[in-house]
């Protein structure tokens, strides 16, 4: 028997929780219409019952029991949005086993523990929907899902940290040094009090995982992703990478090759006229290429209240559509295996190094003689002079292993006549 009715159940009412039920309440009716069956808010689980809130809530259907929640045998959807792992992941696990479909936009918590609960969803023939987990509103997890599901991915890179986007994009734009730009990040809630997640590469390399695993049909354990933050780019950097034709991004990087796939997260040099190297402010943008349809690019806003909460009511949506006409989900994730994952060491990439050296003749032989020997060739170089004693060098190599371009820079490390090495970053063309 089809229901008229579908009832949900929300675990968190946070920012993201409260954008998405206030997007049920002002387009309730057209949700209602398109999915053929009305969608009820029957119970919302917080951890304060007498908390004020930015949107009014009937305080009968408020509970501070995680229980009342995913126990209710009324309800047919439950939405996590409280955040953390281990409780959520407890509550998810609770909910697929009492037969509801469950609703996240817990990046950190699909990331590392997605496909036990996915396993535990295709056991139960249920499904967890977990579109706002990566990108806030731009669709990133259906498009891999569905619309390009006929194509071998290549590659996937893109923009998808709002926070560090913004920071640069104030270095770049405004002149001003990291930590004045984080300042303001945190001022304008583009920050965290504590940024780490962000600064750290961290949120960036757990929706990388999430995207990767779908596009390569792979099972990515975060330990193969190489993750490095934005904490050590300097204003400096970003000036000379202007002068040489380059915008400074936080990139997450999938690729698939022969030898396995390459994942990594990292401030990067990005050419001036490619199209993420204009994605600024707290906007996310991402890159897909495949086989049949070629390069595709997706952008838009990657986090904030209304935009995370449009991801988590179309995924309220697509559950609510399985109940009303009792479609049996396919868990396509529990498909997937471990794949082969290159080391960064014989990964390639192109580099930038900010160097400090005496200003005395045969420097820029000694440099050249440390790398060649390490098969280092360099396309571009830059002398600044910073006094009298003192010379900036900046250079760009060519294609090189991570593993060739160390050990040269080992040997100059050693060098008498280098006095510090300032900056590495990588460059992609």
């Amino acid at each position: 028997m089809q229901k008229n009715v579908i009832k949900i159940g929300f675990l968190g009412l946070g920012t993201v929780g409260g954008g998405a039920l206030q997007i049920l309440r002002q387009n309730g009716e057209e949700i209602s219409r398109k999915v053929g069956a009305e969608i009820e808010v029957k119970r919302i689980a917080v951890r304060d019952l007498k908390k004020a809130r930015a949107l009014e809530v009937d305080a009968a259907l408020l509970t501070d029991q995680v229980e009342h929640v995913v126990s209710d045998p009324e309800i047919d959807i439950v939405v996590e949005v409280m955040g953390g792992v281990e409780q959520a992941r407890f509550a998810i696990e609770q909910a697929l086993e009492n037969g509801k479909f469950v609703v996240t936009a817990n990046k950190d918590l699909m990331a590392q523990y997605g496909q036990q609960l996915l396993a535990v969803a295709k056991k139960q023939k249920k499904n967890i929907f977990y579109e706002a987990s990566v990108g806030g509103g731009i669709p990133l997890i259906r498009p891999l899902k569905h619309c390009l599901a006929a194509n071998r991915i290549k590659k996937i890179m893109g923009i998808i940290n709002g926070t560090t986007n913004y920071i640069l994009t104030q270095m770049s734009k405004e002149g001003k040094e990291y930590e004045t730009a984080l300042a303001e990040a945190q001022a304008k809630g583009f920050a965290e009090a504590d940024p780490s997640n962000d600064v750290d590469g961290w949120d960036a390399a757990y929706k990388l995982n999430i995207l990767a695993g779908l596009s390569f049909s792979g099972i990515i354990a975060m330990n193969d992703i190489y993750v490095e933050g934005v904490s050590k780019v300097k204003l400096r950097d970003i000036l000379y990478a202007q002068e040489l034709g380059y915008a400074v991004k936080l990139l997450a990087i999938g690729e698939e090759s022969e030898a396995g796939l390459k994942l990594r997260v990292h401030p990067t040099l990005i050419p001036q006229n490619h199209p993420l190297a204009a994605v600024e402010n707290e906007f996310n943008a991402i890159f897909v290429e495949g086989d049949a349809v070629g390069e595709v690019m997706f952008y838009g806003r990657g986090a904030g209240s209304l935009p995370t909460g449009s991801a988590i009511c179309a995924d309220i949506m697509d559950a609510a559509r399985a109940i009303k006409n009792e479609i049996q989900n396919c868990v396509i994730e529990a498909n997937f295996a471990a794949k082969k994952v290159v080391p960064m060491e014989e990964q390639v990439s192109r580099f930038y190094l900010r160097l400090k050296a005496k200003n005395e003749p045969g420097v820029f032989a000694k440099l050249a003689t440390a790398f060649g020997n390490e098969r280092v060739s360099l396309d571009m170089i830059i002398q600044k002079r910073s006094d009298e004693q003192t010379a900036e060098i900046v250079l760009v190599t060519n294609d090189v292993s991570e593993g060739s371009f160390n050990q040269a820079m080992d040997k100059i490390r050693e060098m008498p006549s280098i006095q510090s090495i300032n900056s590495v970053l990588r460059v992609v063309e």
